[in-house]
C-alpha cells in the first residue's frame, strides 16, 4: 500500500493536511475520512481504519480539520458548519485527483460532519457513522464548567483528552443551531451505522436515533466491547472489514 502526504485549500483558503493511503492493486472506490472532535487524521481510529480500507481496495483520504494537527487556521474560530465545509473541501480534492468519494466515514463528532456534508458531495453512495452523536448540541457535556467560561468570556481554554483547545460562543451557538434529524431523514443514500453498546462517551441510544430517523437502505452494526475511540487494533480492523464489505454494494463497478 501507498501512503501519501496531502495539503489541499480549506474553506477559507488555509492549508488542511491529509494522509491518502492507496490500495496495493485496482482502486475500487474512494473515501473520506472525518475524525472525532479535536482528534485528529493520525488517531488510532482514523489511520488503522484506512490502511485497512486500502487493503481491500479503497483508496481513503483522512485529514485534519483546521487548527488541528499538522492542518492551519485556528481552532479557536472553528465551528461544526466550518468542520462540514473542510469535509466537502477534502471531497473536492479528491475529485481533482484521484475520483470523488463514493464513501463518506466519520467518527463521533466525524459522523456527524459526514451525515451534514453528503447532501454537497452528489457523488457519494454511501454514508458510514462510527460512534456519532444523533445531535450536534451533545458534544456541550465533554467542556464541563468551561461552557459558563466561553458563554460569559466569548472564547475560553478547554482540556480534552489532556490536551488544551481554545473554544469560542460561536462554536457553542452553531452546535446547538443544527437540524441533524433532517440531515439524517433526507439522507437518500445508504447509510451504516457502527456503535458500541459500551460506548461511556456517545451512548449507544445515539445510534438509535439516527438509526430511526434515516431511510432504507439503512443498516447496524454492534461494535460489542469496543470503546468510543476504538484503541484496541482489533476492533479498528473489524470495523474496516466490516465497512469494507457492506459498502462494496453501492460501488460504481459493481456488477
Amino acid at each position: 500500500m501507498d501512503n501519501r502526504k496531502a495539503v489541499f485549500a480549506g474553506t477559507d483558503g488555509q492549508a488542511l493536511a491529509g494522509r491518502l493511503e492507496l490500495p496495493a492493486g485496482d482502486v475500487v472506490a474512494t473515501a473520506v475520512f472525518a475524525h472525532c472532535f479535536t482528534c485528529g487524521k493520525d488517531s488510532v481510529a482514523a489511520s488503522r481504519i484506512a490502511r485497512e480500507l486500502a487493503a481491500h481496495g479503497v483508496a481513503v483520504l483522512r485529514f485534519d480539520f483546521t487548527g488541528l494537527g499538522q492542518s492551519g487556521g485556528d481552532f479557536a474560530n472553528t465551528t461544526f458548519t466550518s468542520n462540514v465545509d473542510d469535509l466537502v473541501c477534502a471531497a473536492g480534492h479528491l475529485r481533482d485527483t484521484i475520483g470523488a468519494p463514493s464513501v463518506l466515514i466519520g467518527h463521533s463528532l466525524g459522523g456527524a460532519a459526514v451525515l451534514a456534508a453528503a447532501q454537497r458531495i452528489p457523488e457519494a453512495r454511501a454514508v458510514v457513522t462510527i460512534g456519532a452523536p444523533a445531535d450536534t448540541a451533545h458534544v456541550e457535556h465533554l467542556l464541563g464548567p468551561a461552557k459558563a467560561d466561553i458563554e460569559t468570556h466569548g472564547v475560553a481554554e478547554v482540556v480534552l483528552a489532556g490536551r488544551p483547545f481554545r473554544i469560542s460562543n460561536g462554536f457553542l451557538t452553531d452546535i446547538n443551531e443544527q437540524d441533524q434529524t433532517s440531515c439524517i431523514a433526507g439522507l437518500d443514500r445508504a447509510l451504516l451505522v457502527m456503535h458500541s453498546p459500551q460506548d461511556d462517551l456517545v451512548g449507544v441510544d445515539n445510534a438509535r436515533l439516527i438509526f430511526d430517523a434515516a431511510r432504507h437502505p439503512k443498516s447496524f452494526v454492534s461494535l460489542d466491547g469496543a470503546d468510543h475511540l476504538l484503541t484496541d487494533r482489533a476492533d479498528a480492523a473489524y470495523v474496516a472489514r466490516v465497512l469494507a464489505a457492506w459498502a462494496s454494494r453501492y460501488l460504481e463497478d459493481r456488477a
